[in-house]
C-alpha cells in the first residue's frame, strides 16, 4: 500500500446509521458510555517523561496526564517476530492476541478474521476515528475506523545524511524542512492540490485530532474512540529549531550504561537502526542522537497539549479516558546500541499512562503489565463484552485497587530466531540463540543492566530458575524454539 492509499477523510452519514443499529442491538445508552482518547508514540522509551523519571526532557503536557491519572511503571511489549518491532507490538495491541498467535495472524494476513479493537468498539456503538501511524493491514483499518484523518505508513524516509552521524562532511539538519521524513507536504496528505505547506507529522495529526474533537465530537451524543498514532519520536528524529534549542548537545547526559559498542553481536548488530550513528559510538554521537530524540519528543508533547486542550473545549473531558503509551522503547546509546532489536529494559518497556473518570490522580502501579491489554481494558471500562479471542486481560482491577494484585510473575520477550528473554520483578535472563549464550541481570541492584552475573556462582540457582520459567512460558505461549538445541540461524526455522 502506498502513501496515497492511507490518505482520506471518511464521511459520517453511514456511521450514524451504524451507531443506531449497534445501540439498538446492545440496548445500551451510548451517551452514558465513556469516551477513549488513545495516544500512541513510536519508539518512546520509558525513561523519557519529565514528571516520572527524566527531568532532562521537557514533557509538560504528558506530565499533566501523569499528575491527573495513573502511571504504570513497568509496562512491556511481548516481543517481535520481525526487526520492525512496531508491527508486532501494534498487531498484539489491536488484535488482543498473544505474540505467537499474533505472529501467525500477521504472517497469514489474517489479523482481520477476528474483530480488532476499533471494530469491536465501533460495533458497540462508538464513533471511531484514526489519524497518524497505523502500520497494519488496510482491511482491519477500514473495519475499525469509520472516520479517518491523514493515516501514515510505518516509516517516513529522509536522506542518506540521516545515517552515520555525526561525521565529517555530513550535513544533516533535523530542522531542515527540505529533507522530508517528518516534514510532510500538507496538501499531499490532505488531498489538497496546490497546498505546498510543509508541516511536521506530529502537527499534522494533531490538527486532524483537534478538528475532529472541536467539530464532530463536540456536536454528537454518541461515545467516541479516537486513535492518534504519532510517527514521533521514530527516526529520522526531526523537530522545529525551537525544540532543538532546548537541548544543547554538550549538556545532554550520557546514560550510565553507555558503551562504545555492544560487547558482542546480539544478532541485529548492523540493522538499519544501528547505522544511525558511527561505530564505535562516541559520547558526542550519543549526545547528538539523544538531543534530537528529546527534541522530537518535546515537539510531540506540545501537540499532545493541543489535543488535550481541544478535548476540554469539546465538553467531553469529564467522561473521557485518555491513554498515552508507545509501541516499544529504544536504546539511543544505551549498551552501545541505537535501536530496539534487543531485550534490554530501554527497548522492552514503554510508558503507560491512563487518566479519566474514577482514576485517582497521581496513582502509580508498579506491577508488571503488557501494553497490549488496552483492548480488554477499554472494553471493560465501556461495559462492552471482551471478545473471546482477546488474550491480554483488562487492567481495570488495577486501576480501581489501592493494592493492585499482580497479573504476571514473569514477562516474556523475543526477537525472531535470535533472542528470548524472561523477566521477573527482580531478575532478567536473556538468551541469544545464534550464540547459545545467556545473560543474567539483578534488576533491583542493577536497573541499568550494566553487570552480567550469568557466571557468578551466587546467581547459579537464579539462572536455573529463570531458564525453567522461560521454558514454561514458551510452552504456554506456543513458542517452538528449543533453547537447549536452537537451530542455526537461516536453517529454515520459522519461530
Amino acid at each position: 500500500m502506498n502513501r496515497r492509499d492511507f490518505i482520506g477523510l471518511s464521511a459520517s452519514a453511514a456511521l450514524v446509521a451504524t451507531h443506531n443499529n449497534a445501540e439498538a442491538k446492545t440496548g445500551a445508552a451510548s451517551s452514558s458510555r465513556p469516551n477513549f482518547l488513545f495516544l500512541i508514540a513510536d519508539d518512546l522509551m520509558f525513561r523519557t517523561i519529565g514528571a516520572i523519571n527524566n527531568p532532562e526532557v521537557h514533557t509538560l503536557n504528558i506530565d499533566r496526564l501523569v499528575r491527573s491519572g495513573c502511571h504504570f511503571t513497568h509496562c512491556f511489549h511481548q516481543g517481535s517476530w520481525t526487526g520492525a518491532v512496531c508491527v508486532a507490538s501494534r498487531t498484539m495491541l489491536n488484535t488482543g492476541l498473544s505474540t505467537f498467535h499474533a505472529n501467525r495472524a500477521d504472517s497469514a494476513n489474517q489479523a482481520s478474521d477476528k474483530p480488532a479493537w476499533g471494530q469491536t468498539l465501533r460495533e458497540a456503538g462508538y464513533d471511531t476515528f484514526i489519524t497518524g501511524k497505523w502500520h497494519l493491514d488496510a482491511v482491519t483499518l477500514q473495519r475499525s475506523f469509520a472516520e479517518q484523518g491523514p493515516v501514515a505508513p510505518g516509516y517516513l524516509p529522509s536522506t542518506p545524511d540521516m545515517y552515520n552521524r555525526p561525521a565529517p562532511g555530513n550535513h544533516w539538519d533535523p530542522a531542515n524542512q527540505a529533507l522530508e521524513g517528518h516534514w510532510l507536504k500538507r496538501g499531499v496528505w490532505l488531498n489538497r492540490r496546490g497546498d505546498e505547506t510543509i508541516q511536521h507529522s506530529s502537527s499534522l495529526y494533531a490538527d486532524a485530532a483537534v478538528d475532529h474533537l472541536r467539530g464532530a465530537v463536540a456536536k454528537r451524543d454518541t461515545p467516541f474512540f479516537m486513535y492518534v498514532g504519532f510517527n514521533a519520536p521514530h527516526d529520522p528524529r526531526q523537530a522545529p529549531q525551537e525544540f532543538l534549542d532546548l537541548y544543547p548537545p554538550d549538556k545532554i547526559a550520557i546514560p550510565p550504561n553507555y558503551l562504545p559498542e555492544h560487547p558482542f553481536d546480539q544478532g541485529d548488530h548492523r540493522t538499519r537502526d544501528e547505522l544511525l550513528a558511527p561505530f564505535p559510538r562516541t559520547r558526542e554521537a550519543v549526545q547528538e542522537q539523544r538531543r534530537e530524540y528529546y527534541a522530537i519528543i518535546s515537539h510531540m508533547d506540545a501537540q499532545i497539549g493541543r489535543i488535550l486542550d481541544a478535548l476540554e473545549a469539546s465538553g467531553k473531558k469529564d467522561n473521557t479516558y485518555v491513554i498515552l503509551t508507545a509501541d516499544h522503547g529504544l536504546a539511543v546509546g544505551e549498551h552501545g546500541l541505537m535501536g530496539k532489536q534487543n531485550q534490554y529494559e530501554c527497548s522492552m518497556r514503554m510508558p503507560l499512562i491512563m487518566a479519566g473518570p474514577g482514576i485517582a490522580a497521581g496513582k502509580r502501579v508498579d506491577e508488571m503489565v503488557y501494553q497490549h491489554s488496552m483492548y480488554a481494558t477499554t472494553c471493560d471500562l465501556a461495559g462492552v463484552a471482551i471478545p473471546e479471542h482477546v488474550e491480554f486481560p483488562s487492567l481495570v482491577p488495577m486501576l480501581r485497587s489501592n493494592s493492585p494484585q499482580p497479573i504476571y510473575d514473569a514477562m516474556f520477550g523475543w526477537l525472531n530466531v535470535l533472542q528470548r528473554s524472561i523477566r521477573t520483578k527482580q531478575h532478567k535472563l536473556i538468551f541469544y540463540a545464534h550464540l547459545k549464550r545467556y545473560q543474567v541481570f539483578d534488576l533491583e541492584k542493577d536497573p541499568w543492566e550494566m553487570h552480567d552475573v550469568v557466571d557468578d556462582p551466587a546467581y547459579a540457582e537464579v539462572k536455573t530458575e529463570l531458564i525453567a520459567t522461560l521454558k514454561k512460558t514458551q510452552r504456554d505461549l506456543g513458542d517452538t524454539m528449543d533453547i537447549d538445541h536452537p537451530q542455526p540461524v537461516g536453517a529454515g526455522n520459522s519461530y
